[in-house]
This record gives C-alpha cells, structure tokens and sequence, in this order.
C-alpha cells in the first residue's frame, strides 16, 4: 500500500457538531413523548431506516453482545422489537431479562439511548404482527434457526424453498419467534453541539414519575 492509498489517520477522524440547544425546559413530560417528536424529525430528515436500534444484551454470566434490529412499536409501555427466541438475543434475555437499546441518528447530530427490563409479548400480540408481515419474511422466520451454524448458503436456501412448498400461503407462526418490550427505567436524548460540549439529557424513572436530569458529555 502506498502512501497515497493509506487510510487517514483515526486521530484526525473527526466531525463538528453543531445544533439547536436541547434544554430542559424544552423537553416533553415523558420520554416517550419526546422520542416520538425526535422520531418524527428522523422520518422527515429522510434518514435510512429511521427505525434502526442497536440492541445490546448480556448473558447471565457477563458476556455481553450487540446487534441492529427494527424498533416495530412503542408507546408508554416500552419500546417493542421482534426476534426468534432461540437466536443469542434471545437466549440472553431468558437468562438476563435487561436490554439497552440505541437509536444513532448522525446525520441529525442525534442520538437516543434506552435502558430498561425486558418481557416478552402475549402469543396474540406477537401472532398479530407475524401475520402483518410479507410472506416472504413469514417463510424467512421458519427458515432460519438464528444464530445458529450453518455449512453454507445453499443449506439456508434448501430449507427456505422446502418450507416454501409446504406452506404456498399463511404459514402458522412459529413457536419459537415473537415480540419482546424494553420497558425503560432510563431514556437519554444527545445532541450534538461544538467542542465536544454535547448536550445530554437524561429522564430516570422515580416510581410513577420521570425525573430529567443533564449529564455532563
């Protein structure tokens, strides 16, 4: 590799951020209502995938492991993603049921972080969602035994096309797949500003009611 090709320094990686002040008075009540304004403004941003959160779990014993998944729901209840059970998310959050979650919005100098207990969805729920899903991505949720090892890719396709032939329309909804709720006990909203003075606001859950805090950045 010659000089001319090497990649830039990651010392010198480096963007400035600067936005509108996010300040206390300026927040919503909850962290729900503040998320969807915030949510709205990523929709309108035109960001990709407004709805993309990186979910982070621990087993029981420590071993923690993150991933990206679809937020598919939220209200004052939490926030709801859905999985098959038996992948490593879902094993984790069998034997340590606490999740964080990321929503990281750079084009807007944005991000949302979640933390809170898990639970998982009614059969009812979780079947309701499956049967709004495009086919295609029903038959996918039978096909993959998440995170689990397979010798290639025509293994995956073999068993795609072989479930595909047995079920030509409305596939039943798996037994082990389904819907999990972040119920949060924390929710902090960034935003980027200059200098690295970043402003952070935190709500923390207090009993029934959200207290706001500022953490320095």
């Amino acid at each position: 590799m010659d000089a001319t090709s090497r990649p830039p320094s990651l010392a010198g990686l480096r963007r400035t951020y600067q936005g509108l002040p996010l300040l206390e008075a300026d927040l919503a009540p909850n962290p729900v209502s503040q998320f969807a304004e915030w949510f709205g403004d990523a929709v309108d941003a035109g960001l990709p995938e407004p709805n993309a959160m990186v979910v982070a779990t621990s087993s029981a014993g420590g071993r923690p492991t993150a991933r990206t998944v679809l937020l598919k729901g939220y209200d004052e209840n939490g926030f709801v993603f859905y999985t098959n059970y038996e992948s490593r998310k879902g094993r984790d959050l069998a034997e340590n049921p606490r999740a964080s979650l990321l929503f990281p919005w750079h084009s807007i100098r944005r991000q949302v972080r979640v933390e809170g207990s898990v639970v998982r969805l009614s059969r009812e729920e979780s079947a309701a969602y499956f049967r709004s899903r495009p086919y295609g991505s029903q038959i996918g949720a039978w096909a993959s035994r998440q995170s689990a090892v397979v010798h290639s890719r025509e293994e995956l396709d073999d068993r795609y096309a072989e479930l595909a032939e047995r079920w030509p329309e409305d596939p039943p909804v798996p037994e082990f797949w389904g819907g999990f709720r972040v119920v949060p006990t924390e929710v902090e909203f960034w935003q980027g500003q200059l200098d690295r003075m970043h402003d952070r606001l935190r709500y923390r859950r207090s009993g029934t009611y959200w207290i706001i805090e500022r953490l320095a950045p």
